[in-house]
């Protein structure tokens, strides 16, 4: 068990946004980090009229912007609410959803996405699942395996095309559902979590900062369950370059360096598809697109500097915000990263991430190579740590 967090939950969302050195931060939730064209549009224009012009793509598929005037808030909400990105105020900042790339379009043994349209009108649907804790997680996994390591409180894995499994801190429960029935067993488990956290101190973050949490919660739920099954451990990286779509069309899939999109590049995205994907690794998925625009898709997309090379250090290289941007960080990290990017010192086949305090903000799941700027400069150390 991991103890609780006494402090009070400050996860800063579209509406409350958290102090930085270079101003406001607001955090957008985008839930299985589907956006449509109309969104990312929307985004772009606040992007440049409110904070610094860009967007930063975080681990969990959301988006952050920075450099928001005090007040500008509330214009903010205003405007995501007009496209459909804030449909609770009360519930935006729990709304964590994470599915797997590409789900319905290649791969995996069912579309997550009905899960998530599903979860998220779930979610904003009950009053008392408001208190969830910002840091609240579900995954939604179609059974490739790609999001279910990533630290979900609660979870669904496909096993097959008519049996999913919940898991409960990232651990199969045993219990299982059809598919048609997954999104209410996983809502039924929040509200369990929630009400175990609140039997306990009502002060964790997590499930598995409650004692015993996943069990107690299982508990709850009753029913008989099955052999657990193994859940896939969380992976390196996600899939990068042109995918061949079930409906012969393709899906291409660029990382971001650093994960910061320019609005101008978010403009781009827009006007290449009806949709998009964010995924956790900090890439996007442009699906849909028919063979003779793929070519011309890639090349725009490339020029304003995203990755289509799955060996590019850009896939293996993190970075937190570090300065000017955040008080803590005693560097400029993501300028130091990207000149060890040029300069070819990134070590093969080892994800980097850099970092400005020993907080460690940002930080990847799994083994990775930590450059902590010190007072002295940086330290340079691996560990298996994840931010979760």
């Amino acid at each position: 068990m991991t103890s609780s967090r006494p402090r009070a939950d400050a996860c800063p969302g579209a509406l409350q946004t958290h102090p930085a050195a270079d101003g406001e931060l607001a955090r957008v939730r985008v839930p299985g980090g589907l956006l449509t064209a109309a969104q990312l549009r929307v985004l772009a224009a606040a992007a440049r009229d409110l904070g610094d012009g860009a967007l930063e793509m975080t681990s969990r598929g959301n988006l952050q912007l920075r450099g928001l005037a005090a007040g500008a808030a509330r214009e903010l909400g205003d405007r995501l609410a007009g496209v459909g990105l804030l449909p609770s105020e009360t519930h935006e900042r729990v709304r964590n959803v994470l599915a797997s790339a590409l789900t319905g379009r290649a791969g995996g043994l069912l579309d997550a996405r009905p899960w998530v349209a599903a979860l998220d009108a779930g979610l904003c649907a009950d009053p008392a699942l408001a208190a969830l804790p910002g840091r609240y997680l579900a995954t939604l996994d179609d059974g490739r395996g790609d999001v279910s390591g990533l630290g979900g409180d609660v979870g669904l894995l496909a096993l097959s095309p008519s049996s999913v499994a919940l898991l409960l801190g990232g651990a199969d429960s045993g219990l299982r559902a059809a598919p048609d029935d997954a999104v209410g067993l996983l809502l039924a488990a929040t509200r369990a979590f929630l009400a175990e956290r609140a039997a306990q101190d009502g002060t964790g973050q997590r499930l598995t900062e409650l004692d015993d949490g996943p069990a107690r919660v299982a508990a709850r739920l009753g029913g008989t369950p099955a052999a657990v099954a193994a859940v896939p451990a969380a992976v390196d990286a996600g899939p990068v370059g042109a995918e061949t779509q079930a409906d012969g069309r393709t899906a291409l899939v660029g990382v971001v360096p650093l994960g910061r999109l320019s609005a101008d590049q978010a403009d781009l995205l827009a006007s290449l598809t009806g949709e998009v994907q964010l995924t956790p690794w900090r890439s996007v998925v442009v699906p849909d697109l028919a063979e003779d625009r793929v070519d011309d898709a890639a090349v725009y997309l490339y020029r304003t500097g995203v990755v289509f090379d799955a060996d590019s250090p850009w896939a293996r290289v993190t970075a937190c915000a570090g300065r000017p941007g955040c008080a803590r960080s005693r560097a400029d990290v993501r300028a130091d990263a990207a000149a060890a990017v040029a300069s070819g010192t990134v070590p093969e086949g080892a994800r980097v991430h850099w970092a400005g305090c020993e907080r460690r903000c940002g930080r990847p799941r799994g083994e990775v190579l930590d450059v902590v700027a010190t007072v002295d400069g940086y330290r340079v150390g691996r560990s298996s740590s994840g931010s979760g």
